[in-house]
C-alpha cells in the first residue's frame, strides 16, 4: 500500500512539473506536438528510473562507506549524463525521425533538474544518516517511475492543449510562449487540487 501511495503521490500530488516546478525547459519546449512530447516523456521515464536505481547504489555502496557524501551532486550528474547518452544512441538507431523531432531537448535531459531532483530527493527521503529505510531501493525506483509518469502526463496534456490552441482564435499578443505559460499556470493550479486527496 505504501509503495502505491509513493507512486500516486509522485504522479499527481507532488508532480515534478506542475507541483515542484522542475523540468520546465523540456515541458515548454517539446510540448508543441504530441508525438515528440510522448517520445520525450518515455525517454524521461527511462532515464529517471534507471538513474534513480543507479545513483542509489552509488550513494549506498560507494559514497557512504568512504564518507564521500559531499560528492553526491557531481556523481549523480555524471551517472545521469552517461544514461542520457545511452538513451540518445538507442533512439537515434531505432527512430531517427523521433531523434530529429526531439532535437536539442534530448541531450538536455542531462541538465533536466527534474531528473537530478528525483535522485537527490530519493536519497533525502529513503536514506537517513548511516541507515537506509526499509525497501529503500524499491521505494526510490517506484518514486522515480511515478515522477517520470507524472512528467509524461503533464507534457502530453500540455501538447494536446497547445495543438488545440493552434486551431483557436488566440489574441496576437498571447500567441506562442505567452499562452503556453498561462496554460501551464492553470494546469498547475488544477494539479494542486490533488494535495487534499493523498497524504504526502
Amino acid at each position: 500500500m505504501q509503495i502505491l501511495l509513493i507512486f500516486i503521490s509522485a504522479v499527481f500530488v507532488n508532480n515534478f512539473v506542475l507541483s515542484r516546478f522542475l523540468g520546465l525547459c523540456p515541458y515548454i519546449g517539446v510540448s508543441k506536438k504530441t508525438q515528440p512530447a510522448l517520445g520525450m516523456g518515455i525517454a524521461v521515464i527511462f532515464v529517471m528510473t534507471l538513474a534513480s536505481s543507479a545513483t542509489w547504489f552509488v550513494y549506498r555502496y560507494v559514497l557512504m562507506p568512504y564518507h564521500l557524501e559531499f560528492l553526491r551532486t557531481i556523481t549523480f550528474i555524471l551517472v545521469i549524463a552517461s544514461l542520457v547518452q545511452f538513451v540518445e544512441i538507442i533512439i537515434q538507431k531505432l527512430s531517427p525521425a523521433l531523434h530529429r523531432a526531439l532535437g536539442i531537448y534530448l541531450p538536455l535531459i542531462t541538465t533536466n533538474c527534474a531528473v537530478l531532483g528525483v535522485t537527490v530527493l530519493n536519497i533525502n527521503m529513503f536514506i537517513t544518516g548511516e541507515k537506509t529505510v526499509e525497501l529503500s531501493l524499491l521505494k526510490s525506483t517506484v518514486h522515480a517511475l511515478g515522477a517520470g509518469v507524472g512528467f509524461t502526463i503533464a507534457i502530453l496534456l500540455m501538447s494536446g492543449i497547445r495543438e488545440r490552441l493552434d486551431l483557436s482564435d488566440v489574441p496576437e499578443s498571447l500567441k506562442g510562449a505567452a499562452i503556453g505559460f498561462i496554460t501551464a499556470g492553470l494546469m498547475s493550479m488544477a494539479f494542486f487540487g490533488f494535495k487534499g486527496i493523498v497524504p504526502h
